[in-house]
């Protein structure tokens, strides 16, 4: 294969540093191994985040996604070490990263990390009529 998987986030120069707006990208294509059975376990993952200097290259965090597919991971372990990696190569002014985990024995998960840059405040939300 000419592509291969990869831990190495790259980034880009966001366009707009002076507005705060949010990216969202919905990752349905995740797995990684049950650390305790070694069967696969599969998640979507939903990434959202408001960019400071810098945005993720989406092929990268595909390849990056990718390199969990054969490693053993409980479900908030490796939301929380994604959610880590993010922040690390980011820095946003804001990040939350939600994994839904397909079933396991009987039971659906769902893992929730954010990172909030410290000092910045969220803008207020319209509500339009």
């Amino acid at each position: 294969m000419t592509t291969q998987p990869s831990k190495t986030l790259e980034t880009f120069d966001n366009p707009r540093p002076g507005r705060d707006y949010t990216i969202r990208m919905s990752i349905p294509e995740f797995t990684c191994l049950c650390p305790k059975t070694g069967q696969p376990d599969f998640a979507t993952f939903e990434l959202e985040y408001v960019p400071d200097a810098q945005c993720v290259e989406l092929k990268a965090l595909k390849l990056y996604m990718w390199s969990f597919r054969d490693e053993g991971h409980f479900h908030e372990d490796v939301t929380n070490r994604i959610c880590d990696d993010l922040v690390a190569a980011v820095n946003p002014r804001f990040l939350r990263l939600t994994g839904h985990f397909n079933v396991r024995g009987g039971i659906y998960t769902t893992v929730v990390a954010e990172h909030r840059a410290e000092g910045w405040e969220p803008t207020e939300a319209v509500s339009l009529p």
